[in-house]
Order: C-alpha cells, then sequence, then structure tokens
C-alpha cells in the first residue's frame, strides 16, 4: 500500500493493513523473546581455550589454578574452565583508574569513618 496515496475513502484499508503490519511485528517480537528465554547449556572448555580467553601461557595458567586464583574444574588429571566465568574473573581484577582513587581518596578525606563503597560509581 502506497502512503502517499492514502485517502478518507482508503483509510479503511489503510487501517486493516496497518493491524495486519503490527500484528506481523508482535509475533516477530514474542517468537524472538521465546528463543531468547531458553537458557542455554553451559560448555566446558580446556586449557587450550582458557589460554587463548585470558591471553596467559599453559605454565601461567596452571600456577593460577593450582593458587586458586582462577575459576576451574578438575575431572581426574583434566582441567576445565567455563568461558563466563573467565571473562567475569578478567572484568573483576580491573585496575582503577587515578581519577577513581582521587574520588575515592576524597570520599575518604571528606568522611573518614564511613566506609568506601568499591561498587559505587564515581
Amino acid at each position: 500500500m502506497d502512503v502517499n496515496q492514502i485517502s478518507f475513502d482508503k483509510l479503511p484499508e489503510a487501517v486493516a493493513h496497518l493491524i495486519k503490519e503490527v500484528t506481523q511485528i508482535k509475533e516477530m517480537v514474542e517468537c524472538n523473546q521465546n528463543q531468547n528465554s531458553i537458557p542455554t547449556k553451559r560448555v566446558p572448555i580446556g586449557l587450550e581455550e582458557a589460554c587463548r580467553i585470558i591471553g596467559k601461557a599453559k605454565p601461567t595458567v596452571y600456577a593460577l589454578v593450582r593458587k586458586r586464583l582462577l575459576p576451574s574444574y578438575k575431572n581426574g588429571k583434566k582441567l576445565y574452565f567455563f568461558e563466563d566465568e573467565l571473562v567475569e574473573w578478567i572484568s573483576n581484577s580491573k585496575r582503577k583508574t587515578i581519577q577513581e582513587i582521587e574520588a575515592e581518596a576524597w570520599k575518604r578525606i571528606i568522611k573518614p569513618d564511613s566506609k568506601v563503597d568499591e561498587n559505587e560509581s564515581v
């Protein structure tokens, strides 16, 4: 239907067309939401893939696992990891910027007795 050709006489036809289009969009959105609500299966990965994800050599990864600093699972002699846990481990190791350190210092100067919330945005 041509949008530029809508007249008063063609208004019912245009409304019917819009209702049809909205119904199709609604069905597409509902279908997409149903696909997103299906839980995804977590698949364990091996040492090689873990090294690639975190950008460390095998001996370093073994050392981090031995010190229990890196989330890992062991079944027999094999080490397993989950990609989402490795990514979270990397993001939790974020170094503070100078601005974040300065803001935290100012908060401690202003309120020395109160505990500074580390997760609080600056």
